[in-house]
C-alpha cells in the first residue's frame, strides 16, 4: 500500500494486547485521527497469522458498523495497521456513563447500540465471516454514537460443509455453552451467544457469567441457564467435555436477575441465549425482533412467542437523567 509511517505522527499508547500495541495517531498532511495497530515482526517466526487473517477480512469488511482499515504500513520489522479512530471501547463506554457508577446503560441506549451491534454482526456473517471475539472491548464508539465491530484478529471466514475450528475462542465470558462443551462444529451461532451476553451486560453493568476457568464458565451458565440435558438438548451427552455427574440446576428467571429489562428486550435475550445453538436467534432474525421497531419501521410482532412475555410484563425501567446518552441516540439515523 501507498502509506509511510512518517505520514501519521504517533500520539498516546490505546492499549496493548497479546501481539500488538494500539496508538492514537494522527495523518501528518490532513489531521484525521487514526488508530495505529503496530505489529513487531519476528525475523524467525513472520507475520502472526491472526494479522494476516485480519488484513484480509478487514479489507473486504465495509460497512458503518464495522471499523474501517484504512491502510497497512509494512516495513522490514513492524507492520501498522492503520484504522479510523473510535473514542473509547464500549466496557470503557460504560464505565464512564454507566447510571449511579453502576456500569449499566439507559435502556434506550442499549436499544440503540444493540441494534447496531447486530448490524455490524449480520453484515459478517451475510459475507461468511465468524467475528468468534465478541465481547465489549472489542465494540468501538465513537463521539457521534456509532457503535462498530473491531479487533478482527480471531475471526475466520466460513464455509459449506461446516468446517472444524479450535475451540479455543471468545474470551471465557462471552464463550457459548456448545464450545465450552467441546464442540469444533460450530458457524454464526458462537457470535449470537456472545451478542447475549453483551445485551444482558450493558442492562447491569456487570458480566452476566464471569467464570474463573472452562468448568467454571459452565456452571456460571448452568446455574442461570438450567443444565442441558437429553431432553433440553438431544446429542449434549456426546460433547467430549459433558460429565453424567454436573449439578442439575432449573432455569432462572432472567426478569429478576436484569431487574431493568423491558418484556420485549427480555424476550429477544431469551432467544439469544438458547442453549442449544440450532435454536439461538441469528442476527437477521435478531433485527426483526418487534423490540427494534422504532428503527425498522415493523408493525407487527408476529413470528415471536408473545405467551412467554406474559408472566413477565412489569414496570417501565426507570429513565436515569443522561442528557448525553439521549443526545447520542437522538442523534444516530438508523437503515436496516
Amino acid at each position: 500500500m501507498s502509506a509511510s509511517s512518517s505520514q501519521f505522527q504517533q500520539l498516546e499508547k490505546l492499549g496493548e494486547g497479546t501481539y500488538a500495541t494500539v496508538y492514537k495517531g494522527r495523518n501528518r498532511a490532513s489531521g484525521t485521527l487514526v488508530a495505529l495497530k503496530e505489529i513487531n515482526l519476528d525475523s524467525e517466526e513472520g507475520t502472526p497469522s491472526t494479522a494476516i487473517r485480519e488484513i484480509s477480512l478487514m479489507k473486504e469488511l465495509k460497512h458503518e458498523n464495522i471499523v474501517t482499515l484504512y491502510d497497512v504500513i509494512h516495513t522490514e520489522n513492524k507492520l501498522t495497521l492503520v484504522f479510523e479512530y473510535m473514542d473509547k471501547d464500549l466496557k470503557k463506554y460504560m464505565d464512564t456513563h454507566g447510571y449511579n457508577k453502576s456500569g449499566a446503560l439507559e435502556p434506550q441506549l442499549v436499544k440503540s447500540f444493540m441494534f447496531q451491534l447486530l448490524r455490524g454482526i449480520i453484515f459478517c456473517h451475510d459475507n461468511r465471516v465468524l467475528h468468534r471475539d465478541l465481547k465489549p472491548q472489542n465494540l468501538l464508539i465513537n463521539s457521534k454514537g456509532e457503535l462498530k465491530l473491531g479487533d478482527f484478529g480471531l475471526a475466520r471466514a466460513f464455509g459449506i460443509p461446516v468446517n472444524t475450528f479450535s475451540n479455543e475462542v471468545v474470551t471465557l465470558w462471552y464463550r457459548a455453552p456448545d464450545v465450552l462443551l467441546g464442540s469444533r462444529n460450530y458457524t454464526t451461532s458462537i457470535d449470537m451467544w456472545s451478542a447475549g451476553c453483551i445485551l444482558a451486560e450493558m442492562f447491569t453493568g456487570k458480566p452476566l457469567f464471569p467464570g474463573s476457568s472452562n468448568e467454571d464458565q459452565m456452571l456460571k451458565i448452568f446455574r442461570i441457564m438450567g443444565t442441558p440435558n437429553e431432553r433440553t438438548w438431544p446429542g449434549v451427552t456426546n460433547y467430549q467435555n459433558y460429565k453424567s455427574n454436573f449439578n442439575v440446576f432449573i432455569p432462572q428467571d432472567l426478569s429478576i436477575l436484569i431487574p431493568n429489562i423491558d418484556s420485549l428486550a427480555l424476550n429477544l435475550l431469551q432467544g439469544l441465549l438458547q442453549m442449544r445453538p440450532d435454536a439461538r436467534l441469528s442476527a437477521r432474525q435478531s433485527l426483526q425482533h418487534p423490540w427494534f421497531n422504532e428503527y425498522t419501521g415493523n408493525g407487527s410482532n408476529a413470528g415471536f412467542d408473545q405467551q412467554s412475555l406474559q408472566h413477565q410484563q412489569q414496570q417501565p425501567p426507570q429513565q436515569p437523567q443522561q442528557s448525553q446518552q439521549q443526545q447520542i441516540v437522538q442523534g444516530y439515523s438508523y437503515q436496516v
